[in-house]
């Protein structure tokens, strides 16, 4: 397991809030929902949470009468997601998984695929979700876009003559060295995620934008003028989430493909 990624979640930040502590975030919990509800079969499917962190997203899941099993390398977090009603969990790799092959309907890849720095590792993860999916089952992965740290310090003013190169690079390699925050990652675009889900032998691959791009100028306008503001935000990711021209303004993607 990641020594780096284990410390970075149980010393300098909070997984639990992450989704709720920004407009943005709020934003992305929201879009995720809506669209994993627009995608999975009715419960109860067998969902294996792949890198679910503190379990945020399979408490909802849990709660609409799915069967979640959460794998997370964080023992912090295995053991807040542990109390949730519903959700049985277990510390592990996304890249070595303890499940059986073919034994579960849907693999959730929420988190791992950005932490995956190097593309092996993620072809790895993604081999992983393949083996232990049914036939015909889905796999969801999450990625976070290249020009997240272009949007978003273009937005809030941040972006200085200073920041450019570092900016630059990660749109043109995917390599993110933490210049806006969070730990070194790798950034895709949409079709590069694509590839990679294709690459690993699943089909049907299809890549959504989760915010769309009015995300920034939520973070900008603040929580208080959130409940405000939303509305328009989600109809707006709406109409670009497949957009070739505006996926790449989305803050994240969601590839969801057959096994």
């Amino acid at each position: 397991m990641n020594t780096e990624l284990v410390e970075h979640y149980t010393n300098e930040t909070s997984e639990n809030t992450r989704l709720t502590r920004s407009p943005h975030g709020r934003l992305e919990y929201q879009r995720t929902q809506e669209l994993l509800r627009r995608m999975l079969m009715p419960p109860p499917a067998r969902i294996l949470d792949v890198g679910g962190g503190a379990g945020a997203h399979a408490q909802w899941l849990a709660a609409d009468g799915h069967d979640v099993h959460l794998v997370d390398p964080v023992p912090a977090h295995v053991d807040a997601a542990a109390a949730l009603p519903g959700v049985t969990v277990e510390l592990g790799d996304a890249r070595q998984l303890s499940i059986p092959d073919q034994s579960v309907d849907v693999v959730l890849l929420l988190g791992p695929l950005y932490h995956l720095t190097e593309e092996a590792d993620r072809a790895q993860a993604l081999a992983e979700a393949r083996r232990v999916l049914r036939p015909g089952g889905l796999v969801v992965a999450a990625a976070i876009s290249r020009y997240l740290s272009l949007m978003e310090t273009g937005t809030n003013g941040r972006l200085t003559t200073e920041m450019t190169s570092a900016v630059r690079n990660v749109i043109a390699t995917g390599h993110y060295d933490g210049h806006v925050g969070f730990m070194p990652t790798h950034f895709h675009t949409a079709a590069e995620l694509k590839a990679e889900v294709q690459a690993a032998g699943l089909r049907d691959v299809q890549v959504y934008g989760i915010e769309g791009p009015s995300w920034p100028a939520l973070d900008v306008a603040g929580q208080g003028e959130f409940d405000r503001l939303v509305d328009a935000a989600l109809q707006c990711a709406r109409i670009a989430e497949q957009d070739p021209l505006m996926i790449n303004a989305s803050a994240h993607f969601l590839a969801i493909a057959h096994g």
